[in-house]
């Protein structure tokens, strides 16, 4: 069954990023990147359950709503797949970011997410048996010594600021997995049809979660309107374009996406809730962009990974 689940394919385009490639790109980054200032006003109401819930309920009534959606088939010899996409790629992580947002900062969480591109180049490296370009792998490196850059000061700020560090990265080697096993599924049937799937097993999931959270849970319309445009945007919208970018790009260069996180998290972090940044990681986000144009460059120079010896 592992080996049916845990496949990846390359993108179609393995050159350059190209205009629609780069839109893709500076599209998802934008809202992804403003989704943690919206889980931040949510919690200012709203239980961590109810803001898991709502997000992915929006998401998915979204998706329910286009044609292309409701009418696609998928073989049921991918139901696994889809399954296991609705777990690791939105209910495990989307539990975590409001819980680990109690104790670290929205910004704080968006330049986390950075750290996606590394695991997910060691997830694509393992199942297709082959190292990134040479580009890619210093792209990683130097985006690797802007996470470091990011993470310390909030790890040693407190005991529960840790524990938050910790399950962001948790959160983002779920990402790792979910983006290499949806490249070949994206490849095959569509970022639509693929992407709402996912989402209605995910709201079936957290279901439990988010009842228990509702009832935790204090009414307010900005955390009500907060959690609308995450769920509309973030979890519907911009991840069938993040399944479209997958499928052109390939998962490891389209996981530097998070790249560009921070820039958006730290800017909305600072102008609406006051947070403040170190200069340390002011200087981590500048190696993480430069990590993630670095990456963007043709992947097709790939050395395979030196064979198991008989």
């Amino acid at each position: 069954m592992a080996n049916q689940i845990l496949t990846t394919s390359h993108g179609t385009n393995r050159e350059a990023f190209g205009g629609r490639d780069w839109a893709l790109f500076a599209s998802i980054s934008t809202i992804w990147g403003s989704s943690f200032l919206f889980m931040a006003i949510g919690l200012d109401s709203f239980h961590p359950g109810l803001v898991t819930w709502l997000r992915i309920g929006f998401g998915a009534s979204f998706m329910a709503l286009l044609p292309r959606a409701r009418r696609a088939e998928i073989p049921k010899t991918e139901r696994k797949k889809i399954v296991v996409l609705g777990l690791i790629w939105l209910a495990i992580p989307f539990v975590i970011f409001p819980i680990a947002q109690q104790w670290i900062d929205s910004s704080v969480t968006g330049m986390l997410n950075g750290a996606t591109p590394i695991f997910t180049a060691v997830v694509a490296s393992v199942l297709l048996w082959q190292l990134p370009g040479r580009l890619q792998i210093i792209g990683l490196f130097v985006g690797l010594a802007g996470i470091l850059s990011i993470a310390l000061p909030s790890a040693g700020e407190s005991t529960n600021a840790a524990i938050g560090v910790v399950l962001v990265m948790l959160a983002t080697v779920c990402y790792a997995f979910a983006t290499n096993i949806v490249a070949p599924l994206q490849q095959n049937y569509g970022s639509i049809a693929v992407m709402a799937r996912v989402q209605w097993v995910a709201l079936a999931i957290v279901t439990p979660y988010g009842l228990y959270g509702l009832t935790q849970s204090e009414f307010s319309w900005p955390s009500l309107i907060a959690m609308s445009a995450v769920g509309i945007l973030g979890t519907g919208f911009a991840l069938v374009l993040m399944g479209s970018l997958v499928g052109s790009v390939g998962p490891t260069r389209a996981s530097f996406v998070t790249y560009a996180y921070p820039v958006v998290a730290l800017v909305l972090g600072v102008v609406f809730r006051d947070e403040i940044v170190s200069p340390i990681a002011i200087a981590g986000i500048a190696l993480v962009i430069a990590g993630a144009l670095i990456a963007s460059r043709s992947e097709v120079s790939l050395k395979p990974l030196p064979a198991e010896a008989p």
